[in-house]
């Protein structure tokens, strides 16, 4: 081991190892599960974190169509949209979106706006898995992340 030194080494993109975390949303609130999703995407949880290099984890979140919002947010909480045409806007709330037919973009949406936006953040969301079942593809990849409940 080197000896301590004044200054703060930066990560290289080829030195960067990723690991595979599983996350069961099972009951979860949205807003402090995307907070840790989003940690682990940059790679805040590392010592080595660089914020010009893409240094974060892959991140396998299943059972998301199980999420909770905290209070009355998941009926009073307006989402909106534009469609790119004038009076174009539309709006719906958490619970509609939970029920219909992508409830994966509730937590999709909550985690990329805590990305920054540009070329590395569009890397990070790649490592993003989100899965409305138990089921997942990536067999024997994810050890388990412990998130308190």
């Amino acid at each position: 081991m080197k000896a301590l030194s004044k200054q703060t080494q930066s990560v290289k993109p080829a030195e960067v190892e990723k690991k595979w975390h599983l996350i069961d949303a099972d009951g979860l609130v949205v807003g402090r599960l995307a907070s840790i999703i989003a940690n682990h995407l940059r790679g805040k949880h590392k010592p080595s974190y660089t914020p010009h290099v893409d240094c974060g984890d892959h991140v396998i979140v299943i059972n998301v169509d199980k999420v909770k919002f905290t209070g009355k947010k998941a009926t009073d909480k307006v989402y909106y949209k534009h469609t790119g045409h004038p009076g174009g806007i539309k709006e719906t709330t958490p619970a509609k979106v939970l029920e219909g037919r992508f409830p994966e973009r509730v937590l999709e949406k909550a985690v990329e706006r805590m990305i920054p936006r540009g070329p590395l953040g569009r890397a990070q969301m790649k490592a993003l898995h989100l899965y409305t079942g138990t089921e997942h593809p990536h067999d024997g990849r994810a050890g388990v992340l412990d998130v308190a409940r």
